[in-house]
């Protein structure tokens, strides 16, 4: 028993890093930094765009994000489910702009995949708490 819970506890550390590799990257402006934390065939979909697929296209993506302002995101795993070499995160996000403005909150779901030995991001999904009224 003691052998399951240090191997959850190492996934959510893994994770838990790989997320802080994303914050970092993203505050940098490192879009194609960003992307290789995605597997090769990953699929990223964000509220009210299409499907990006790829890490040419999810860099695309977030190279275009960062150019509409948004200096920073902020991630906060708050439940997370192990799969053999699978993972599923629920979890909070921020995006942040110029002296720490808040763009936009919300809740996101990924699901992980090991690829070469790391986790990565396979599907990414996201919506936002904030109203548009």
């Amino acid at each position: 028993m003691a052998t399951l819970v240090t191997q959850a506890s190492d996934v959510r550390e893994d994770i838990g890093s790989a997320n802080r590799q994303f914050e970092k990257k993203f505050a940098s402006g490192d879009s194609s930094g960003m992307a290789s934390l995605y597997t090769h065939d990953a699929m990223l979909m964000p509220p009210g765009a299409p499907i990006q697929q790829g890490q040419d296209a999810i860099g695309g993506f977030w190279k275009m994000v960062m150019g509409m302002g948004i200096k920073t995101a902020k991630l906060n795993t708050t439940h997370l489910d192990e799969a053999g070499e699978g993972a599923v995160e629920v979890g909070e996000y921020e995006l942040g702009g110029e002296d720490g403005q808040i763009l936009d909150q919300g809740k996101y779901l990924v699901v992980w995949k090991k690829e070469k030995g790391n986790w990565r991001l396979s599907k990414d999904i996201w919506n936002t708490n904030l109203s548009n009224s």
